[in-house]
């Protein structure tokens, strides 16, 4: 009876193992691309920094509309 019981345990530690890599993997691609995400939106937030007017005051251009 006991090593039915120790197979069973064995077994399970197993499973639990392969699940617990499996979830560290996932979370490793999910930090990259929360990496990625990131680097991205620094780019987006100073492109739109350079859009803005520099001095205080100073409006944007509006562009015309085309009829």
């Amino acid at each position: 009876m006991n090593e039915a019981r120790l197979t069973e345990l064995e077994i399970r530690t197993a499973f639990q193992e392969d699940t617990l890599n499996e979830l560290n993997d996932a979370l490793v691609s999910q930090q990259r691309q929360l990496d990625l995400l990131r680097q991205e939106l620094m780019r987006l937030h100073e492109h739109v920094l350079t859009m803005q007017p520099q001095e205080p005051g100073e409006e944007a251009q509006e562009v015309p509309p085309h009829y």
